[in-house]
C-alpha cells in the first residue's frame, strides 16, 4: 500500500455489512453447526449399539491402561497362537505314542496290542473328516499329522511283533512304499482334499524305497546311484505335473537333491572306472541323469530355470560319453576326448529343441570348452614366461632345443601335444561357429589370443631347434604388429607383439649372437609400427626400450666398460627428444618421453661409477633437457637441464678432489643472479628476494658457516669483502635483499674475527666492570628509548620501500 494513502481511506475500503445482514449470515452458520453436530451424534449412537450387539457379555472393568501399552501392537497373532498350540500338542502326542510304543508296549498283549494302536490309528484318521466339517482346519491338520505318525509306529510294532527276523534296509524300503501309497491315497480322498499334510508326506516317504532296496540288495554304488536317479525321475515327474504348490516345492527339492547325489555317484564312479564294463555303467547312469535334466528343461515354463537345468543336463552328456572314451584312448588323450564331447554339444543348435534349452547345452559346451583351455594354461605359462629364467644364465650357450630353452628354471608339464590340441580346438570353434553380430568381435578376439598362445608354444611342444623357435616368434610378433598396423584387431594385435616380444627377448638371452640379432630385429619391427599413428602409443616406446637394451647388449658384447656403455646408452634419448619434437600433439609424445628419461636415467646409473665420464654424462643429458626445453610446451624442462648441468659441474669437482666450497657454491650462485638480472630486467616490480635472494644466499650463507670453522684469515676476509660490496650494491640500488643478507654476514664475520680480542679484554678487565658497562647501557637506552623506537620504524620504512 503506498504512503501516501490516509487512515480515513483506509478505513472507507473495509466492507463491514450492515446489522441486518450480519445476523442473517450468523444464524446461517450456527444452523449448519447444529445440523453437523445432530448427524454425529446419531452416528455415534449407531456404533454405540452395534458394538454392544457384538459384545452382549460385558467383561469386569479393568485398570486403565497408560497409551504406551494401549498402542503397543500385539506380538503374535491368534492364528499364529493357535497353530503353535496344535504344533505342540500334536507333538506331545506323538512322543506319548512312540514312549508307549517303545517303552510300555510289553504291558499288553498281542491281541490288546494291536488292538489299542490300531483303534487309536483308526481315530486320529478319522478324527480330521468331523473337525473339517466343523471348520476346524488347523485342528484337523494337527490330528492328521498324529494319525500319519501313528502309521509309522504301527509299522514300527508290526515289524517289531510279525516280522522280527526280517532285513531292516529290506522291510524299510517296503514300510516306506506302503505308507507312501497309504498317505498318497488319504490325502486324495475328496473330503481330505483340504488337508495339507498327508500329500507331502507322501511324497517325503516316497524318497526311501528305491534307496532302501539298493541297500538291501547290495546293489553296490551303481545301484545306489540308479535308485536315486529314479527317485529323482519320479519327484521331476510329480513336480512337473502336480499343481499344489507344497508337493511341488517338496518335489523339486527331491529332485534336485537326490539328484545331484544320483550324478555325483556315477560322476565319481566314471572317473574310477578301470574297464569298458564300468565306464559304460557308469555312462549309462550318467545318460539317464542327463535325460531327466533335460526333459525337466523341455518343459520348464520360466526360460532362466529352464537354461538352468539345461546346462547340467548338457554336462552329464559329455561326462558319460567322454568317461568312455577314457578308457578306450590312450593316456593323454582324456581332456582332448572330454573336449570333442563338448564340441558335439553345438550339434544341439540345429536340432529343434526350446530356445532356453539350446542357450543351455551351447553354455554347458562353452564351459567344457574352457576347462579345456585351463588345461592348456600351464603349457602356454611354462613356454612364455619359462625364458624368464634366462635373466640369470645370459649368454651361456644356446640350449639344444626350444623346449630345454622354455623350461630353464620351470618344469615341463605332461602330454604337451593333446595339452595343445584343446586351444585349437576353441580357436577354430570361435572363428567358424560364433556368427552373431554381437558376440562375433569377442569371438575373433578369443581366437586370435588362442592362436596366438598356441603358436608361440609349438616350438617347444615339438623340440623344434632353438634358431626355430627364435625365427617362429619373431615372425609371430611381425605378424601381430602387421595385424594391427592394417586395424585388425588392432588393440589385441599391439598387445599380443609386445607380450611376444617380451618372452621372444628373453629367450635370445641364452646366446650372444641371438640376443644381438633379436633385439635388432624388435628395435626395427617396432619402429617401422610406430609410422602408424594409432600404433605410435604403443610400439614408439616399446622401440625405444629395445634400442636401449640393444645398445646395453653392444657395449657387453664389445667388452666395454659400463661408463662407456653409458654413452650409446645415450644415443636412446637423444632420439627420444628428436622423435618427441616431431610428434606434436599425438598421444605418443608423453610415452617416448617417459621411455627416453628412463634410458637416461640407466645411462646414469652405469656411469656412476666413474666420476669423470659420470659427469660427461650428466652434462649431456642437461643438453637433452635444454634442447627439449627449447619448445614452448617443454619450459619445465629447464630446471631439469640447469639441475643436470649444476650435478655435473659438482661431480667435476668431485673428480677433480676440490674441496673448496666456494667452488661449488659459486656454480648455483653465478647462473642464479643472471637469471635474476634478467628477471628484473623483464620485470621491474620483481621483489629483490625473488631475484636475487637464492643466488646470494648459496653462496654467503656456507661460506659464512665455513669462515666460523676456518682457522685462517683469508676466507673471513674476503667472504668479509664481498659482503660489504653486497652491502654497498644493495644499499646504492635500494634492494632489501642484498642490503640484509650482505649486512648481516659482514657484522657475523666481524663478530667472528673480534671474538678472540672481546675475549682477551673480557679476561684483562676487572669483573665488576661487565656489570656497570651493561648498567649504563641499560641507562642509556631507558634515557634514549622514545628516540631508539623512531630509528627502529625509520629503518624499517627504509627497508620496506626498498625492494
Amino acid at each position: 500500500m503506498p504512503c501516501d494513502v490516509t487512515r480515513t481511506t483506509l478505513r472507507g475500503m473495509t466492507h463491514v455489512p450492515p446489522p441486518a445482514e450480519e445476523l442473517r449470515l450468523l444464524d446461517t452458520e450456527l444452523w449448519q453447526l447444529d445440523a453437523r453436530r445432530a448427524q454425529l451424534l446419531h452416528r455415534r449412537a449407531w456404533l454405540v449399539a452395534a458394538l454392544q450387539a457384538a459384545r452382549p457379555v460385558h467383561p469386569a472393568p479393568q485398570a486403565p491402561q497408560s497409551p504406551v501399552e494401549a498402542s503397543r501392537p500385539p506380538e503374535a497373532t491368534a492364528p499364529g497362537v493357535q497353530n503353535l498350540l496344535l504344533l505342540l500338542g500334536g507333538v506331545l502326542l506323538t512322543v506319548a505314542a512312540m514312549v508307549f510304543t517303545l517303552v510300555s508296549w510289553g504291558h499288553l498283549g498281542i491281541a490288546g496290542r494291536a488292538l489299542v494302536l490300531g483303534a487309536v490309528t483308526v481315530a486320529a484318521l478319522g478324527a480330521p473328516f468331523v473337525l473339517l466339517r466343523r471348520g476346524l482346519r488347523s485342528t484337523a491338520e494337527s490330528v492328521a499329522g498324529l494319525g500319519l505318525a501313528l502309521t509309522v509306529l504301527d509299522a514300527y510294532a508290526l515289524q517289531q511283533v510279525a516280522f522280527t527276523g526280517t532285513d531292516g534296509a529290506g522291510y524299510t524300503a517296503v514300510a516306506s512304499a506302503l505308507l507312501a501309497g497309504l498317505w498318497a491315497a488319504y490325502g486324495l480322498l475328496p473330503r481330505a482334499a483340504e488337508l495339507r499334510l498327508p500329500l507331502p508326506a507322501a511324497l517325503a516317504a516316497a524318497q526311501l524305497p528305491l534307496f532302501f532296496w539298493a541297500i538291501s540288495a547290495a546293489a553296490g554304488s551303481s545301484g545306489i546311484a540308479a535308485a536315486l536317479l529314479v527317485t529323482a525321475g519320479f519327484d521331476a515327474g510329480v513336480a512337473l505335473r502336480v499343481t499344489a504348490r507344497s508337493v511341488r516345492v517338496l518335489a523339486a527339492v527331491g529332485a534336485y537333491g537326490t539328484g545331484a547325489l544320483g550324478a555325483l555317484t556315477a560322476g565319481w564312479l566314471s572317473w574310477d572306472a578301470a574297464g569298458p564294463g564300468a565306464a559304460a555303467r557308469a555312462a549309462a547312469l550318467l545318460t539317464l541323469a542327463a535325460a531327466i535334466a533335460l526333459v525337466a528343461a523341455c518343459r520348464l515354463p520360466k526360460p532362466a530355470v529352464a537354461t538352468g537345468n539345461a546346462v547340467p543336463g548338457g554336462l552329464l552328456l559329455v561326462a558319460a560319453v567322454g568317461g568312455v572314451l577314457r578308457v578306450a584312448l590312450p593316456d593323454g588323450w582324456t581332456v582332448p576326448g572330454y573336449l570333442a564331447c563338448g564340441v558335439a554339444l553345438l550339434a544341439a543348435l540345429r536340432v529343434r529343441l526350446p530356445e532356453p534349452v539350446r542357450r543351455g547345452l551351447v553354455q554347458a559346451s562353452a564351459a567344457v570348452q574352457a576347462v579345456a583351455v585351463a588345461c592348456a594354461l600351464p603349457l602356454v605359462v611354462v613356454a612364455l614366461l619359462g625364458p624368464l629364467g634366462w635373466a640369470e644364465r645370459w649368454w651361456t650357450g644356446a640350449p639344444q632345443d626350444a623346449r630345454a630353452a622354455a623350461a630353464v628354471h620351470m618344469p615341463w608339464p605332461p602330454y604337451p601335444g593333446q595339452l595343445l590340441l584343446g586351444p585349437v580346438v576353441v580357436a577354430a570353434v570361435l572363428a567358424l561357429l560364433v556368427r552373431a553380430e554381437t558376440r562375433r568381435p569377442q569371438a575373433l578376439t578369443g581366437a586370435t589370443l588362442l592362436a596366438w598362445a598356441t603358436v608361440m608354444t609349438l616350438p617347444a611342444v615339438f623340440q623344434l631347434p632353438y634358431s626355430a623357435a627364435l625365427l617362429l616368434q619373431s615372425a609371430v610378433t611381425g605378424a601381430a604388429l602387421a595385424a594391427a598396423a592394417f586395424r585388425f584387431l588392432p588393440v589385441t594385435g599391439t598387445s599380443l607383439a609386445v607380450g611376444g616380444s617380451v618372452s621372444l627377448a628373453f629367450l635370445s638371452l641364452a646366446s650372444q649372437p641371438a640376443t644381438l640379432t633379436v633385439l635388432s630385429v624388435l628395435t626395427a619391427l617396432f619402429a617401422a609400427a610406430s609410422l602408424r599413428p594409432h600404433l605410435a602409443p604403443f610400439t614408439a616406446p616399446a622401440a625405444l626400450g629395445y634400442a636401449t637394451a640393444l645398445a646395453c647388449a653392444t657395449g657387453l658384447a664389445a667388452d666395454w666398460r659400463p661408463q662407456h656403455t653409458a654413452l650409446l646408452v645415450l644415443v636412446v634419448p637423444a632420439a627420444a627428444a628428436l622423435l618427441a619434437a616431431r610428434l606434436d600433439e599425438s598421444h605418443a609424445r608423453v610415452p617416448v618421453e617417459a621411455t627416453g628419461a628412463a634410458a637416461g636415467l640407466l645411462a646414469v646409473g652405469l656411469a656412476i661409477t666413474a666420476p669423470p665420464m659420470l659427469a660427461l654424462v650428466l652434462a649431456l643429458c642437461g643438453v637433452i633437457a635444454a634442447a627439449t626445453a627449447v619448445r614452448s610446451d617443454r619450459r619445465p624442462a629447464g630446471c631439469a637441464a640447469a639441475a643436470l648441468f649444476l650435478l655435473a659441474g659438482w661431480v667435476r669437482l668431485a673428480a677433480w678432489d676440490v674441496g673448496t666450497v666456494e667452488a661449488y657454491t659459486l656454480l648455483v650462485t653465478v647462473p642464479a643472479l643472471c637469471v635474476g638480472a634478467w628477471r628484473r630486467s623483464r620485470d621491474p616490480q620483481a621483489s629483490s628476494w625473488t631475484a636475487y635472494g637464492a643466488g646470494l644466499a648459496a653462496t654467503l650463507l656456507p661460506s659464512l658457516a665455513a669462515a666460523w670453522h676456518d682457522p685462517h684469515w683469508t676466507r673471513p676476509l674476503l667472504l668479509g669483502t664481498a659482503a660489504l660490496l653486497t652491502t654497498l650494491l644493495g644499499a646504492r640500488h635500494r634492494l632489501q635483499a642484498p642490503l640484509v643478507l650482505g649486512g648481516s654476514v659482514l657484522v657475523l664475520d666481524a663478530l667472528h674475527e673480534l671474538a678472540p680480542y672481546l675475549v682477551q679484554m673480557t679476561g684483562a678487565l676487572p669483573r665488576w666492570v661487565p656489570f656497570a658497562l651493561a648498567g649504563l647501557l641499560l641507562l642509556a637506552l631507558g634515557a634514549t628509548y622514545e628516540q631508539r623506537i623512531r630509528d627502529v620504524r625509520r629503518v624499517r620504512d627504509i627497508l620496506t620501500t626498498m625492494h
